[in-house]
């Protein structure tokens, strides 16, 4: 049995252990009369925040998140965990539960602690107190400003193409404002009267949804017979074959 020594002569020490392993550790410990060793089923007896050392012996095993939440649990704030156990995620474990300081000794004993806070401690804030805040008052007057007029070049004085100003943004489209005061609302309108834009805007609405996709796609009765496919309000473009007769 390869439990420490400084563990069988510790004061207020709590040993864990598998229950097939129970029998061998309580034959390591019989001298001692301050260990006291309980399986994982057991805790429940024990008191949280009460053992100021715990030493788990768990050679053969992994040590189960379930198991770390109660070694947490009752452990006294800054008191130390020993454990004996297989490696595999126990450093995640740990952490996770709140155990810092972590530290492998000799591969397969880690040791760590709990914090010196207690389960459930708060600290009061104090919101009366106002940070600090910046002011504009604050500045130096000595203090150099940059010339918001130096940080503009050559390309951002040039005026836009009044052209551009007529695109929307979003579409790429030509598309006039409501209260359109710049002239595109009349040029639009202009564009339809010629019949070489059709607006579809104020057109029949499709009940079946395939009047807008093309005359492959229309019914003998179709409004749109003729016109190339369109999205729902879009104004149409039509080629000069398109406003030439076939007969």
């Amino acid at each position: 049995m390869d439990i420490p020594e400084y563990i069988k002569n510790a004061e207020n020490c709590l040993v864990v252990c598998p229950e097939e392993e129970f029998e061998k550790v309580q034959e390591s410990v019989k001298n001692s009369s301050s260990v006291v060793i309980k399986t994982q089923k057991n805790l429940g007896d024990i008191n949280d925040e009460s053992k100021d050392l715990i030493y788990v012996y768990y050679p053969r095993r992994n040590l189960t998140n379930e198991l770390a939440s109660q070694l947490i649990n009752i452990s006294k704030p800054g008191s130390k965990l020993v454990i004996q156990s297989e490696p595999s995620e126990l450093e995640f474990l740990l952490k996770v539960n709140g155990f810092i300081n972590l530290n492998q000794e000799n591969g397969s004993i880690t040791t760590c602690e709990k914090p010196t806070y207690q389960l459930g401690s708060s600290a009061k804030i104090d919101l009366k107190k106002s940070p600090a805040i910046w002011k504009i008052d604050d500045e130096d007057d000595n203090e150099e400003l940059i010339d918001s007029d130096e940080l503009l070049d050559e390309n951002d004085l040039q005026r836009p193409d009044p052209t551009t100003l007529k695109v929307c943004g979003t579409t790429g489209k030509r598309k006039a404002c409501k209260n359109c005061s710049c002239g595109l609302a009349e040029e639009l309108a202009a564009e339809v009267k010629s019949g070489n834009v059709v607006d579809s805007s104020d057109a029949p609405k499709s009940s079946c949804g395939n009047c807008y996709l093309g005359d492959a796609f229309r019914c003998a009765s179709c409004p749109y017979l003729g016109m190339p496919a369109f999205k729902p309000g879009e104004k149409i473009q039509l080629n000069d074959n398109q406003l030439k007769s076939d007969l």
